[in-house]
């Protein structure tokens, strides 16, 4: 991998502190540096997954995540390696990753780098990025992919699925939830689900046909964007409810902005549609 030069323009610094956080504790992962990187981290890849995550000092949410990660790391007990790069001492490492904003996450799958990430996610959501990096690099010969044990409700939700029951799919869900409030699959589940339920024999031209006609009917908008997502128009349906967003107050605006939120929540917050939506969203609100 060539390092290239002019390293200055290769990421936003808008985002980071003039101050760094404390990080007198040693940080986890090994330490990806412009002798190593090619010679020792790209021929690891061939192995197992290397998630590598660029990050500052001067970032608190990419020192929160790195820790995260080396949290999940040792659970994992050894089926992906850590790395991480920090761009104030690495800066040619950052361009040469293709670093753009803070956090960065990107991960080494046989050599061949992939980003996985351009903002900061919580543990749940990181658990569900890497059981997506083992499960790629596994149908590509690198690794093992993840051993997942559907739960009792899971199951439940699935069979109700499998015969068009949409209430017992809730139920079951929502019962999943209340044994196991962070649980990724439920949450995924309940929010696809409810998505069902409020799409269930909506005629989704009809639907669109009516929103063009009563662009403020708040109700009907959402309906929309909920056809739209259900379709796979993400950038349309997010955007629907942004342009709300964007002229509602109070209780209606809430309620937009909890409806949007739950539509996020259906798709791989690596997205990067659902990136851009976020930042909107963030814009909109502040």
């Amino acid at each position: 991998m060539t390092l290239p030069p002019n390293f200055g323009q290769a990421y936003d610094l808008s985002g980071l502190g003039k101050s760094p956080v404390d990080t007198s504790t040693p940080m986890p992962g090994l330490e990806i540096t412009a002798a190593n990187l090619s010679s020792e981290f790209l021929p690891m890849s061939v192995a197992k997954p290397v998630v590598v995550l660029c990050w500052s000092a001067r970032s608190a949410e990419s020192v929160e995540m790195l820790r995260t990660l080396g949290k999940l790391a040792l659970a994992d007990e050894g089926a992906w390696i850590l790395a991480r790069v920090n761009i104030d001492e690495q800066p040619q490492v950052a361009q040469a990753l293709q670093t753009r904003t803070i956090p960065y996450g990107l991960v080494f799958i046989a050599e061949q780098p992939i980003p996985f990430v351009e903002q900061a996610l919580n543990e749940t959501q990181l658990r569900e990025v890497i059981t997506k990096i083992l499960t790629l690099a596994a149908q590509q010969g690198v690794g093992e992919a993840p051993v997942e044990n559907a739960e009792p409700e899971e199951e439940e939700a699935l069979a109700a699925l499998d015969n068009g029951d949409y209430a017992a799919a809730e139920a079951a869900y929502r019962a999943l939830l209340e044994r196991k409030p962070n649980d990724v699959y439920g949450k995924l589940g309940l929010a696809q689900v409810q998505l069902l339920i409020r799409t269930d024999g909506l005629d989704a031209a009809e639907i669109m046909k009516k929103a063009i006609e009563a662009p403020h009917d708040v109700a009907l908008q959402m309906q929309c964007a909920d056809v739209e997502i259900m379709g796979g128009y993400l950038e349309p349906g997010f955007k629907r409810l942004l342009d709300l967003i964007a002229i509602l107050e109070g209780e209606e605006r809430k309620l937009v902005k909890e409806r949007l939120l739950e539509l996020f929540a259906l798709v791989d917050p690596a997205d990067p549609r659902v990136i851009k939506a976020r930042t909107s969203l963030a814009n909109a609100l502040f």
